[in-house]
């Protein structure tokens, strides 16, 4: 080796071992520290409460509301348009419901179909040609027990018959008295095998508006 190389690579590894035997000189580990970072959960979107055509949907808790019989609760806007609806109902005459209709805030929804006259509906959903079996139902219907679904909300609603905001397997010995008034065990089967009572229900808003008189899902 060359003389004049000799001296630097001594030097150098001399420097070399110092720096490793040396602890002032040993590289100085630097404490680290993990940080958890919570995930980000995401908001379930709120239900709104609607069902198809403005029905108010059934509870998404699955709590199942109180059922009324005592009409005089009832505010006083909601037992007029009953009355009305009753009244009419009871002449026998479909077309007395026509002026009810027509005095209503909005026309009500009474078919998922095309059709734009409920009268006319009415007559040929009947089994009669004079629309007096609806009638029939719809009398049925709003003597039987109600439910005050989305109390304080937009799509607040007193429904006929209280079955439409209970589930069909929870009803007790004399609630399934009462449905089988308005549907036949067959026509109860079909209905649990939907997962819901889908028979005709009619609602009015806390206003007095008639928002539905409907059968089907």
């Amino acid at each position: 080796m060359r003389s004049d190389l000799i001296i630097p690579f001594l030097a150098a590894v001399s420097v070399g071992i110092i720096a490793a035997d040396s602890p002032a000189l040993a590289q100085t580990k630097v404490k680290t520290e993990t940080i958890q970072v919570a995930p980000v959960e995401e908001t379930p979107a709120e239900p709104d409460g609607a069902g198809p055509d403005g029905e108010p949907a059934p509870d998404p808790a699955g709590v199942s509301p109180q059922v009324h019989y005592d009409f005089s609760v009832l505010p006083p806007p909601v037992a007029r348009m009953r009355a009305q609806i009753m009244e009419a109902a009871q002449t026998g005459d479909v077309e007395r419901l026509r002026p009810v209709l027509e005095a209503n805030e909005l026309p009500p929804t009474f078919s998922f179909g095309d059709e734009t006259d409920p009268i006319e509906h009415w007559k040929a959903a009947a089994g009669d040609p004079d629309g007096r079996e609806i009638l029939a139902i719809m009398i049925e219907i709003l003597e039987a027990g109600f439910v005050h679904l989305d109390a304080g909300t937009p799509q607040e609603m007193y429904v006929w018959p209280y079955f439409y905001g209970l589930p069909l397997d929870g009803l007790t010995p004399s609630q399934e008295v009462e449905l089988y008034k308005l549907i036949t065990p067959h026509d109860r089967q079909g209905m649990e095998d939907f997962g819901a009572y889908i028979f005709y229900r009619l609602g009015i808003g806390p206003d007095g508006t008639w928002h539905f008189f409907v059968a089907g899902d």
